[in-house]
């Protein structure tokens, strides 16, 4: 099993500090979050809390997860980078593309693609592109991504997406790896079906190994089952050694942490703090499972 750092409601004057002391303590990835705005009222309730409500608020720091990856990847050597999930639903892909081709080779081949749908409508509307339809225009997206990033030249003539032929220079020397999000059958089938990993969002274990066994029918039925595919969980009821090994028992790959909230620290942990936390379970986890 690997393990994956989140630095998700950390101060952005922390996270290079942060991403070297993961990478010394021997984390294998760090996870990025997005968010493109807080909007004041939404028209949909978030998905992934019992009562539809948003866990941070106006004032809670986000950077964007590309230029994060960037900057960390300068002052690392070894440690992965990858966005959990990054919202695909209201960007453009080809924008996207470059962007993430960019990442890609300043970090030597160390970034992968962690992708979402996008859950509220105002980031749809407010960023030009309809809420509805959504699905398709994202299963366009992936491919047009695939495309582009695969390089050399390409054309795309779909339905939310055409252009002529052209190529992004330079391209990754290495496929940049795939992680779909979700958890609706949808979602899972297209993880199985397009995607080179799954990223879950906070799930108890049960519900992850129901998951899991569901991806690996899909994958079976789309004929991908001998491909490798990442299982990256964010699980909320199994820690410690003994709780990782069991994530690890029903297929986990990847465990999403947050190390200060397992020492009794919080969000607003100072950075020193944050730090001998990271050593903490590098001793007392990474090393014994």
């Amino acid at each position: 099993m690997k393990f994956t750092l989140s630095i998700a409601f950390c101060p952005l004057d922390e996270l290079t500090a942060l991403a070297v002391t993961a990478e010394e303590c021997g984390f294998a990835s760090i996870a990025l979050p997005d968010s493109l705005f807080y909007s004041e009222q939404v028209s949909a309730a978030y998905p992934y809390t019992p009562d539809g409500s948003r866990f941070w608020d106006a004032t809670t720091p986000w950077v964007d997860p590309l230029a994060a990856a960037a900057a960390m990847g300068a002052v690392t050597n070894r440690i992965r980078f990858y966005t959990s999930v990054l919202k695909l639903g209201p960007r453009h892909p080809v924008l996207l593309a470059r962007q993430v081709a960019s990442v890609a080779v300043l970090t030597g081949n160390r970034f992968g693609l962690g992708l979402g749908i996008g859950w509220a409508p105002e980031e749809f509307e407010w960023c030009g592109v309809p809420y509805a339809g959504r699905g398709r225009r994202v299963d366009e997206a992936i491919d047009v991504l695939q495309r582009i990033l695969a390089g050399g030249m390409t054309e795309y003539h779909g339905r939310h997406f055409d252009f002529g032929r052209l190529q992004m220079s330079p391209a990754p020397t290495a496929p940049v790896p795939i992680y779909i999000g979700g958890h609706t059958e949808v979602g899972l089938d297209r993880a199985a079906r397009v995607g080179d990993g799954w990223a879950s969002a906070m799930m108890t274990l049960d519900e992850l190994g129901a998951a899991i066994k569901k991806l690996n029918e899909l994958r079976a039925k789309h004929n991908r089952a001998d491909r490798p595919f990442e299982f990256q969980a964010v699980c909320v009821d199994r820690f410690g050694v003994d709780g990782y090994r069991e994530q690890a028992a029903i297929g986990v790959t990847d465990a999403i942490t947050v190390p200060w909230l397992a020492y009794g620290k919080g969000f607003d942990a100072s950075l020193q703090d944050k730090q001998e936390c990271l050593r903490k379970f590098a001793a007392d986890v990474i090393e014994r499972v």
